[in-house]
């Protein structure tokens, strides 16, 4: 995965996130700091520019699924929520 140095935060994307899933800022980032962290390029978004997702865990153990990229090495969640039934199979085997 590429080197990143912090988080940028998109007003519109944070509050949608909160607001739809709820969850908070600090629990996408926690996500990317705590092992097991899943990352992979997410092909079927990336029309305009490299779109990941990561399945990462807080340290409330809250399994998420956070859609990002990354500009100026720094990471933009684009949305975040619970991890699904499938996505936690594949948290579960890494």
């Amino acid at each position: 995965m590429m080197s990143w140095e912090g988080f940028d935060w998109d007003h519109g994307n944070l509050i949608n996130t909160l607001k739809k899933y709820s969850v908070l800022a600090s629990e996408c980032e926690q996500g990317f700091f705590n092992s097991p962290l899943v990352a992979g390029l997410d092909e079927r978004h990336s029309n305009h520019e490299p779109r990941y997702y990561a399945l990462g865990v807080t340290d409330a153990k809250r399994r998420l699924f956070v859609v990002f990229t990354v500009r100026k090495r720094l990471v933009i969640v684009i949305s975040a929520r619970n991890m699904s039934k499938k996505e936690r199979e594949v948290f579960d085997k890494s």
